[in-house]
């Protein structure tokens, strides 16, 4: 990752604990299937607290699936799907963080699955940052895109009788993200 070079840059951490990563996809054509990933490392670096041209990069952990399902997790981390064995990791790393409004950002970069890169576009909400009571300056941010799951090579599918496929192909994606600062 390149390191911002004025003197005001602020790394941030990920509150894992109270931050979260989810997607959700169709499911028969009518309903939606939602899980998430519990193991990833994000690493953000602002210009101070102006989070315009932050520079992001996000590791995913995809053995860490879980749709409350574990047959359905072991299906998705196969060959089927993501391949885990032989991937065992998605990539974001970002290119642009543009403010629109003082809550609202443009999120775009490259996004690695099963080693297919793309370019991608997130809204992201701001949610404001505050003084913890242990001193620690936070962050929180809600954010949300998609992806064509066929454009990363995640093709299994099954058609239906009644027409439609089991699996849709657009997969939602949306984080809840606190930050904390680091430095």
């Amino acid at each position: 990752m390149e390191t911002l070079t004025k003197n005001d840059v602020k790394v941030w951490s990920v509150d894992s604990t109270h931050s979260s990563i989810h997607f959700a996809v169709k499911h028969m054509v009518i309903a939606q299937t939602k899980g998430s990933f519990a193991d990833y490392k994000l690493k953000v670096e602002s210009e101070g607290d102006d989070f315009s041209n932050a520079k992001i990069e996000l590791e995913i952990e995809v053995n860490s699936i879980n749709t409350s399902m574990p047959d359905r997790d072991n299906h998705l981390r196969s060959a089927d799907f993501f391949d885990a064995e032989k991937y065992p990791a998605i990539k974001f790393v970002s290119k642009s963080m543009t403010k629109v409004t003082d809550e609202d950002y443009k999120l775009t970069g490259d996004i690695t699955i099963k080693g297919i890169t793309r370019p991608i576009e997130f809204n992201v909400n701001y949610g404001g940052q505050l003084v913890d009571p242990w001193g620690n300056t936070r962050a929180g941010f809600t954010i949300e895109g998609a992806i064509d799951r066929f454009d990363f090579g995640l093709n299994w599918n099954s058609l239906l009788e009644a027409g439609g496929a089991v699996v849709g192909k657009t997969v939602k994606l949306q984080a809840e993200i606190e930050l904390v600062a680091v430095k």
